[in-house]
């Protein structure tokens, strides 16, 4: 038989047994996919850890079975009733495949993730595990193969840590992967990694594992992130801070916010240090000193030394991709969902980096926070009124006309990057390739649609529809009035 016309053959009964829901999520995805658009991701890895262009090339689904005992499970549900917030790890066992290849993982670490959208796996409060007609649920993960036992055996190609993502609130299965990949399209390489994958979970002595569906995988930010990009960094032995929501927001505008060092409790602050516990002390001197110069400094002040510590060009072309996307729960409006990296130890001499992170209520999935109504139509100049460090750059006319050119070469259908077409282009076929895989043994999200998030207060927004409310033509109509 003509070899094109076999292989032909083996692709259609490969999306067949995928849409056959009596084995689903049970079929192997092998590299017999419809074909992906070419991503800001790895094709070969990083100077100093090729295992990234491995995990997080898209060209093959990821499939990722965790394998666990009933009573590390059922510790782990006892554990989410006892304290949502917990980030405890529990032990597993897990295989990475992709196409043929196998790694397999003995001993790892899962967790629960999340904050707002943190939930139980399985079940209800008080339950333990039911192996017949399992109430199962979406829910974040993180794994950790390298939790308990510190050796190179327990990683996949020297990646030690991934987090899984279900796709909360977004039946269009797109919004963050969009969002990363165009930060990495346009050349801010600060974003992180990011693929589908396919996940299963199995409790052992269960006759089968439950299908989880189609998942988000996600690089951590953390010291691995910061090697990775050593280079671009100039130097990866810095301070790193996760900026969020607690009480008041990390809008930069105040040395009296809440700061914590990650101790792994699970605790909500405005700035946790996720370095080492002997270097906080010192890291909390050099950010209240970066704060209070951000608030204290007079403009020309700020415009000389924002321009010392930090790569202003690199900063506003991250937060143009970031206000182009409708970003509304960022540091600018809502004081959240952002790291700071200080490359250096010094109090005063450093370079301070901006990390874009969490991109689920984005592309229309809009929401009245802040001084925000409409994340399509909101002044791409007036985005917040909290955000101390936007609201200062956008103060000096020269920083805020790289700021408008970074919206203007976004917006340019010649650049191919948040323009209609090229978008479309992009969303359609990640949601060609995924499509097969969408039903999962929970129940829930079970088809992909072109609909912002249900609580959103603009139901009306769409991605595909080329119609006067395509979030793309919308969002690039505002900026182009604005500049």
């Amino acid at each position: 038989m003509n070899r094109n016309i076999l292989k032909l053959l083996c692709a259609v009964m490969l999306l067949a047994a995928g849409c056959d829901n009596s084995h689903k999520g049970l079929e192997p995805s092998g590299s017999d996919v419809p074909e992906t658009p070419v991503t800001g991701n790895p094709p070969g890895g990083t100077a100093d850890d090729s295992g990234a262009g491995y995990v997080w090339d898209e060209s093959v689904i990821p499939e990722i079975r965790v394998s666990v005992t009933k009573e590390e499970w059922d510790a782990l549900l006892a554990r989410f009733d006892e304290y949502q917030d917990n980030a405890d790890y529990f032990h597993c066992d897990v295989t990475f495949a992709k196409g043929d290849e196998v790694t397999s993982v003995n001993d790892a670490g899962i967790r629960l993730r999340g904050n707002t959208s943190r939930r139980r796996p399985e079940g209800t409060a008080g339950q333990k595990h039911n192996a017949v007609g399992t109430d199962w649920h979406h829910c974040h993960f993180g794994i950790n193969f390298r939790k308990f036992h510190k050796d190179d055996a327990h990683t996949v190609k020297g990646i030690r840590k991934v987090n899984l993502k279900w796709f909360k609130d977004d039946p269009s299965y797109v919004r963050e992967v969009y969002c990363y990949d165009l930060f990495r399209r346009y050349g801010v390489w600060t974003a992180p990694f990011d693929t589908y994958c396919r996940l299963w979970i199995h409790v052992k002595g269960d006759s089968q594992p439950a299908y989880y569906g189609v998942y988000e995988m996600i690089e951590p930010v953390d010291d691995r992130f910061l090697k990775r990009r050593g280079q671009e960094f100039a130097g990866s032995k810095g301070n790193l801070w996760k900026c969020g929501w607690d009480r008041s927001g990390a809008f930069l505008n105040t040395v009296d916010a809440s700061f914590a060092l990650d101790e792994n409790t699970g605790r909500k602050v405005n700035y946790e240090y996720k370095g080492d516990a002997e270097n906080y002390a010192a890291a909390l001197e050099q950010f209240k000193d970066f704060i209070a110069k951000l608030t204290g400094k007079s403009d020309e002040s700020f415009r000389k030394w924002i321009q010392e510590v930090c790569d202003v060009e690199l900063l506003l072309k991250t937060y143009a991709v970031n206000v182009a996307v409708g970003m509304w729960d960022d540091h600018w409006n809502n004081g959240n969902n952002f790291y700071l990296y200080f490359n250096g130890m010094d109090k005063f001499s450093y370079k301070v980096f901006f990390i874009p992170y969490d991109y689920d209520n984005t592309l229309g999935t809009s929401s009245n926070c802040g001084i925000i109504s409409d994340s399509g139509r909101q002044d791409p100049f007036n985005w917040g009124d909290g955000g101390l460090l936007m609201e200062r750059m956008m103060k000096i006319d020269e920083f805020r006309d790289i700021y408008a050119k970074a919206l203007e070469e976004l917006v340019d259908p010649a650049n191919g990057l948040f323009h209609i077409d090229a978008s479309i282009g992009r969303i359609s076929a990640w949601q060609k390739m995924i499509s097969p895989y969408i039903s999962n043994d929970t129940g829930e999200d079970m088809s992909v649609s072109d609909n912002p998030a249900g609580w959103g207060n603009h139901p009306e927004y769409r991605l595909l529809d080329r119609g006067g409310n395509n979030f793309f033509s919308v969002k690039a109509g505002s900026i182009r009035s604005a500049l």
